[in-house]
């Protein structure tokens, strides 16, 4: 249930912001009177789509093929979750620069490429930089496809209803929520992929059990706070990236990053702000 939540969550905000760009990018080429240039943005984001598609077919092809092995599959899932924590930041790192600009950052981007083919690539890699964030987050939390589809779809319905003006959401407030929640399960994953390679070394006996890195901040797997099985610790696992036995290189490492990402995100807001005021 808690991974169905995350991958519904994670999969509504790409989608939302992927299809949000699919609908600045026809609205600006009605209002500049290049109608003719809509196929291009179709055209450009079904190929974005197939190749997130592809990229997810790909990761997941790999993981099945490596992860046969239970010590194999722990410094495989430990590596990947790694790469994906990389990718995932500075996809973070962008919004957090772009994200309440998006509307003139996409449209900067189309006067400087109004032509069939610049619209068509403008689309594809607006499109498919969301969609491998989808396919990244899928392939290093092990999500199956009915949240994800569910989640697109969600988005979907909802940039139609805002697009013909039917609902009128703030996007900044929806974009703020998501970014945060985006920031706090890039800090799990990065947390999962030490907890995962402590547990590989343990297997492969390059590191013993009563080594220090794996003493624990806290235990509270056998009560309510229980990540896998409490009533509060699912809820905090499934929002929080909460984990109830957490080493303490674990612990340490997981909440720097997300509130060094926070830092940065409340550092950048607050100099647009002052930006704003002329300060």
């Amino acid at each position: 249930m808690e991974t169905f939540v995350q991958a519904l969550i994670i999969s509504f905000r790409e989608g939302l912001e992927a299809f949000i760009i699919i609908a600045i990018l026809l609205k600006f080429l009605s209002k500049t009177n290049n109608v003719i240039l809509k196929k291009s943005v179709w055209h450009g984001a079904f190929t974005g789509v197939l190749a997130s598609l592809i990229l997810g077919i790909i990761l997941m092809a790999v993981s099945s093929l490596i992860g046969g092995i239970n010590t194999t599959a722990k410094l495989w899932e430990s590596i990947a979750s790694f790469i994906a924590v990389i990718l995932i930041t500075t996809f973070i790192i962008w919004m957090i620069k772009y994200g309440s600009k998006i509307e003139d950052h996409v449209k900067s981007k189309a006067k400087l490429n109004l032509s069939r083919k610049g619209i068509f690539l403008l689309a594809m890699f607006m499109v498919a930089r969301e969609g491998a964030e989808i396919a990244i987050f899928a392939f290093a939390g092990k999500y199956s496809v009915l949240p994800i589809v569910i989640g697109i779809t969600l988005s979907i319905g909802l940039v139609a209803l805002m697009h013909y003006s039917i609902v009128s959401i703030s996007l900044k407030t929806i974009f703020g929520i998501t970014l945060a929640y985006l920031i706090i399960q890039a800090g799990f994953l990065l947390g999962y992929s030490i907890h995962e390679g402590l547990s590989a070394l343990k297997s492969l006996e390059l590191i013993t059990a009563d080594n220090p890195v794996f003493i624990k901040v806290f235990n509270l797997s056998g009560t309510s706070l229980n990540h896998k099985e409490g009533i509060i610790g699912v809820p905090l696992y499934v929002f929080l990236g909460w984990y109830s036995k957490p080493e303490w290189i674990q612990f340490i490492v997981q909440y720097s990053f997300s509130i060094t990402l926070f830092g940065y995100w409340y550092t950048k807001s607050k100099s647009k702000w002052a930006v704003r005021q002329g300060l």
